[in-house]
């Protein structure tokens, strides 16, 4: 790729600066506005093959009269999904995302918040019957060609599941991540302990053992890269994930500095040869604008860092063929998380209020389905159901007509999670019993399908309860 020496920048290659600025001014909590104006001058002004040519100075003939960036006008908070694909050379795609963090801004309170999600939890995929790593995601929403593509199915999924949502992204692969860090001159790091991982992945399928000494060190992209990525530690993904906001945090200290911005924009040339589609977002360049404008006004104290812990999640190994290791969410202590997150400043925010509220606002219409040959078993499981909270509208077989129905399903037609979740845990029932159909429920939009699980254990003490008086058996 070549730029012609008299040429000004393209609206569409100036979009797509404005779009890579966007990623460290929201990655890392964003330099002043002044910087920013300086680089849109520069980005305006200067020949993308001339990165050593100055700017005109302020006063001069021709000099470009200063541009205020526009306020961020809305008052609602922004939820911002960081996708970090793992595409390789030897590889055409579809790809995973190795990398999975909500990233939240809320103009209200000028407060922002980090929320890693370990890419092992097993969910079922949003819009399917499918349920798998919540990684596939993206990968699924290509290779089956979702409207919207991987991004728009992995955002859909991380809203179902944690019932937060998700209104924008941003994807990056590898190459851009190491380059985007070699341009900045490195980024300084703390390390706590000694990392030694003999199967750290290279760039085909072999490995390329990696060893990085505790202590304070300036890393450079392909060193920030790995020690972002290894999972070599104790507690695995988890410790990754508070790796990853450890570099985020970094970008910010460094992109903070007024003068970063214009020495980035000094190697355009170079960094639009090697980004090419390495960078992908649905922000369109005024929205980054006045979002970065309205980021930059948030201090680093106000910046909360959140991950899912191994105490909110169970091992397990999933049937697969082959097997895989999964972690399966503890939906309580999930939702106990999802409610710090969405509590920006102190302000609680409406999916933080109490479960017979959030029930209701759900609305969910609920159906007890027999799945067994034990009478009476849909039509108890409706009153002690409806004992506790639950509005059940109608009970009745199973809707596939089996009467020998081994594990207990919770069917969400309706995007009702919490009810699905708060359904699972009344039931005694494991997360994993929740599905998500890939169909709409004709008017139902929780279907509870009892099996013989629930038929020897809870459903057995329901059937010892006297009964009320009236009651429709199916």
């Amino acid at each position: 790729m070549s730029y012609d020496v008299e040429a000004r920048p393209s609206r569409s290659r100036v979009g797509l600066w404005i779009a890579i600025l966007a990623v460290f001014l929201i990655l890392g909590g964003l330099a002043s506005i002044a910087a920013f104006n300086a680089v849109r001058d520069f980005v305006r002004d200067l020949p993308l093959d001339l990165p050593s040519q100055p700017a005109a100075p302020a006063g001069t003939p021709g000099a470009a009269s200063p541009i205020v960036v526009p306020e961020w006008d809305g008052v609602e908070r922004v939820n911002i999904l960081l996708l970090g694909i793992d595409e390789r050379e030897v590889e055409a795609g579809p790809w995973r995302t190795d990398t999975m963090i909500l990233l939240a801004i809320d103009p209200a309170t000028k407060s922002a918040g980090m929320l890693s999600i370990p890419r092992d939890l097993w969910v079922p995929i949003y819009g399917s019957d499918i349920e798998g790593k919540i990684n596939t995601a993206h990968f699924i929403g290509d290779a089956q060609d979702y409207p919207g593509g991987g991004p728009a199915l992995a955002m859909a999924t991380v809203q179902y599941n944690l019932g937060i949502p998700v209104h924008n992204y941003i994807r990056l692969n590898f190459s851009a991540f190491e380059r985007l860090i070699d341009l900045m001159g490195g980024v300084e790091i703390c390390v706590d302990q000694p990392i030694d991982d003999p199967q750290y992945p290279d760039s085909g399928f072999g490995y390329e053992p990696l060893h990085i000494d505790a202590g304070c060190q300036v890393m450079d992209g392909r060193l920030a890269l790995k020690y972002a990525r290894t999972r070599h530690t104790e507690f695995g993904d988890f410790d990754r994930a508070r790796r990853q906001q450890q570099v985020i945090l970094a970008v910010r200290d460094k992109v903070a500095r007024a003068d970063m911005l214009p020495s980035l924009v000094a190697q355009a040339g170079p960094l639009l040869e090697t980004l090419g589609d390495s960078v992908k977002t649905d922000f369109d360049p005024d929205q980054l604008i006045r979002l970065a404008s309205l980021a930059s006004k948030i201090e680093l104290d106000k910046i909360q860092s959140l991950v899912i812990e191994p105490s909110m999640t169970l091992s397990y190994m999933a049937p697969t063929d082959p097997p895989q290791a999964v972690l399966i969410p503890i939906r309580e202590e999930i939702r106990k998380l999802r409610a710090r997150f969405l509590d920006a400043g102190g302000v609680a925010a409406p999916e933080a209020a109490d479960d017979p509220t959030r029930l209701a606002a759900e609305a969910a219409a609920i159906r007890v389905e027999n799945g067994t040959q034990t009478p009476g078993l849909a039509a108890r499981t409706r009153d002690f159901l409806n004992e506790r909270g639950f509005v059940v509208a109608d009970v009745g077989d199973a809707f596939d007509g089996l009467t020998d129905h081994a594990a207990t399903l919770i069917i969400d037609h309706g995007n009702k999670p919490f009810t699905a979740a708060k359904l699972a845990e009344a039931l005694g029932l494991p997360p994993a019993a929740i599905r998500t159909a890939a169909t709409n429920g004709d008017g139902v939009d929780v279907r509870i399908v009892l099996g013989s699980d629930f038929a020897s254990t809870l459903g057995a003490q329901l059937l010892l309860t006297p009964a009320p008086t009236v009651t429709a058996v199916p």
